[in-house]
């Protein structure tokens, strides 16, 4: 039998909430979007968006989208972002405190690749790495925010604590761990109510003060990976 949260996820009543948030999104927010893309046009040049391929439900690979925060050559670097990454620019660094950068993935939103709240997808190397039971994840859409989202915040905070040469796999065996296990205790927990709830505090989340250490969550809710460089 399919646990409730997970068959809530499956189901047309957050398919619509989804289309519905997505569309009023991407009309509302129509003048805010273009005048991003116009900044990050004249400021850093083009291209404007970010692409990369991600893995989503039953391990489809789609191509998330979001404005772009880093340097052309970023590709060339680690995966994963910690702050002060010299790849990102002036720009960039605003955009991604304020999570501005990923309004885009309305768009893959309306395509069906996402959803609003769900398991921040990942890129392919490192959902090679899960468990078979982390694999769970991968039964529902992936999602704008999730509750390893909010407990995460400052994960480029503690990213950039680390050495380059370390960060990777302290994301591998420290991170992504914990926030697969928050996003496993969401399948079982979702629900209409909960996705309003994890939407409004991702909300207030992003006007929060930061922390000012770099000292990991001990425990408790979850951003998605790494932003460009390949979260």
């Amino acid at each position: 039998m399919i646990p409730r949260g997970q068959a809530y996820c499956l189901g047309s009543l957050k398919r619509s909430l989804d289309l519905a948030i997505a569309l009023w999104g991407l009309v509302v927010l129509s003048p805010v979007l273009l005048s991003l893309g116009a900044l990050v046009l004249v400021i850093s040049g083009r291209p404007v968006l970010f692409s990369q391929e991600r893995i989503g439900q039953g391990g489809r690979r789609f191509r998330l989208i979001k404005f772009r925060s880093m340097r052309p050559d970023a590709s060339s670097g680690l995966p994963v972002t910690g702050s002060g990454d010299p790849r990102v620019t002036r720009l960039g660094r605003l955009l991604r405190a304020t999570k501005l950068d990923e309004l885009p993935q309305l768009v893959n939103v309306l395509r069906g690749d996402m959803s609003i709240v769900g398991p921040r997808p990942e890129i392919p190397q490192y959902v090679a790495c899960y468990s078979s039971e982390q694999l769970r994840v991968l039964s529902i859409r992936p999602g704008l925010t999730d509750p390893a989202s909010v407990l995460f915040l400052d994960e480029e905070r503690l990213l950039g604590a680390r050495g380059e040469n370390e960060r990777e796999d302290f994301y591998l065996k420290q991170i992504l761990p914990q926030k697969l296990r928050v996003n496993l205790q969401y399948l079982s927990q979702a629900g209409f109510w909960y996705d309003i709830r994890l939407i409004l505090e991702t909300c207030v989340s992003l006007l929060r003060p930061r922390r000012g250490n770099a000292s990991p969550p001990r425990q408790g809710p979850g951003n998605g990976t790494i932003d460009e460089g390949f979260a």
